[in-house]
This record gives C-alpha cells, sequence and structure tokens, in this order.
C-alpha cells in the first residue's frame, strides 16, 4: 500500500472536523497541514506552494506531526493555539492558552485610535499586546504602557513586543491598580461576557481561553464601570477611551461613560453591529 499524499491526509482529516462538529473542516486541516509541513522543512510554506506538497507522499513524521494537530483542533481547540500564532491588523502574534486569541473585530478598535491625535496610550487588559504593539508600530515615537492581572499573559505581551520591534513598559496590574502618569488615549477589550452567557460560547472559546479574560462572572459590564471610573485621573485633558464591547452592550456602556463626564459615541465593526465606545474626556 502506497503512503498517503497530503492530499489524502487533509481530505482525512476534513472527515474527522466536520464529525466533531467543525465548520470548514479542510479549511482548518490545510492551514495545520501547512503548519505541520513548515515545522517540519525549518521554514514557512507559502499558501501558493501548498498545492505541490499536497501531491506528494506523506512522510509517516508529517503524518504523525499532522495527527496530532488534528486530534487538538477535534478537541476544538482553536487552530491559533496548535499553531502558536494569529495574524491581526499588519502583523503576527503568538498566541498561547494564556491569552485571548486576537479577533478581526478588534482591529475596529485599532482603526479608530488611529484616526485619534496621541503620543502616549495606556492599554488595560492587554493580553498578546495585540493592540497596544499594533498601535506603536503605527506610530512611531510614541509612548506605550500594557496592564494585565496575568504575568503569562505578559510574558506573551513581552515578547511579541520584541518580535515586531516596539518598546512599550508592561506591567502587572487590576485595571489602574499601579499605573501612573496620565495618557492621551485608553484602550481596553476587556472581559464582557456575562456569567449566564459563558455555556453558550462555542468550546473553542469557552473552553481553550482565559475565563478571567472573557467574563467578570457577573454582568460583563463591571470592567467598563472601572475604567470610566478611573479615566479621568488617568487621561491628559481632552483625552480619549476606547473600549471594545458586545454588540448588544453599546447603550449601557455609553451610559457608564456619560455618568463619568464624558461624550459617548458607539462605533460599529464591519458587520455593522456595536463594537467600540469612544468616550472624550473633558476639553
Amino acid at each position: 500500500m502506497s503512503p498517503p499524499t497530503g492530499t489524502d491526509l487533509c481530505f482525512a482529516a476534513q472527515e474527522r472536523l466536520e464529525a466533531a462538529g467543525i465548520e470548514n473542516g479542510y479549511r482548518d486541516a490545510s492551514l495545520l497541514f501547512m503548519h505541520v509541513l513548515g515545522e517540519m522543512l525549518g521554514e514557512r510554506v507559502a499558501r501558493h506552494h501548498l498545492a505541490q506538497y499536497l501531491k506528494q507522499d506523506a512522510s509517516p513524521a508529517l503524518e504523525a506531526a499532522f495527527r496530532r494537530a488534528i486530534d487538538a483542533r477535534a478537541a476544538r481547540q482553536p487552530v491559533s493555539q496548535i499553531t502558536g500564532r494569529r495574524a491581526f491588523w499588519k502583523h503576527e502574534f503568538r498566541v498561547t492558552r494564556d491569552t485571548l486569541d486576537p479577533r478581526p473585530e478588534t482591529e475596529t478598535l485599532v482603526e479608530a485610535a488611529l484616526e485619534l491625535p496621541w503620543r502616549s496610550v495606556l492599554d488595560m487588559g492587554t493580553g498578546t499586546g495585540a493592540i497596544l504593539v499594533s498601535l506603536l508600530a503605527a506610530r512611531p515615537g510614541c509612548m506605550g504602557t500594557g496592564t494585565d492581572i496575568s504575568e503569562a499573559a505578559l510574558d506573551v505581551a513581552r515578547g511579541n513586543a520584541h518580535l515586531i520591534g516596539v518598546t512599550a513598559q508592561l506591567i502587572a496590574a487590576d485595571w489602574y491598580e499601579g499605573v501612573t502618569g496620565r495618557f492621551d488615549l485608553i484602550v481596553s477589550n476587556p472581559p464582557y461576557i456575562a456569567l449566564d452567557e459563558m455555556a453558550g460560547l462555542a468550546p473553542e472559546v469557552r473552553d481553550w481561553e482565559p475565563h478571567q479574560a472573557l467574563t467578570d462572572g457577573a454582568d460583563g459590564l463591571t470592567a467598563y464601570r472601572a475604567i470610566a471610573a478611573g479615566a479621568a485621573d488617568h487621561l491628559t485633558p481632552g483625552g480619549h477611551v476606547l473600549v471594545e464591547i458586545g454588540p448588544a452592550q453599546g447603550a449601557a456602556v455609553a451610559t457608564i461613560f456619560r455618568r463619568q463626564g464624558a461624550e459617548p459615541r458607539l462605533i460599529p465593526d464591519l458587520d455593522g453591529r456595536d463594537r467600540v465606545v469612544l468616550a472624550r474626556f473633558g476639553n
């Protein structure tokens, strides 16, 4: 019996993944095949070169490594955690189980931030550092601080900052605790999922991403109250806050900021859903 080709492996993986409830099983199988192949070759495989490798017989080592990757995906581990990386904005970020997987919707916040005038930025709950690092890379010479309550997440953020070539201060902090100075801009993608919504999340999120980065264990609004309450004391005059929100939270979060003296505005994502609240403080 001849050894399987890459195509044989990917089609078999597709069937297994779709049987496990994963849509677009062939897409995920192809991504994981490219990843495993690159690991074997010691260099990244370009997508337009994939076809030639799919036609070739797979070595026993490649087949075994690919099966391990498919086992992980069938257990609903996200592709980004298996590959250890995720494209976001204009860069690629290292991802682990200690961080949220940067999502395309969050690019709405980055885009909005780059339309504002600022020279200093505070990113609370920085995780992979995707927001902070993207902003600093786009604004050379600006200063940035990122905070997180997870030391493991901060380690990931430090590594991403180093790889992408930006300098940022990264400190362990619970919201504003231990944060000194004032900033032109405060940004955050905080835990905004209500506790009673957790059970309904996709297994890739509920079972594999850090719960403290997903939910406040309450109504999903705790973080916004903390961010809004301390914003005026940590912003320069006329400074702004940008926070990501769940699609149904716009009115509630805008009200929280309005009660703290800010002028809030809702910004939709590419699907037209409320995704970011922009709050301006002071004159």
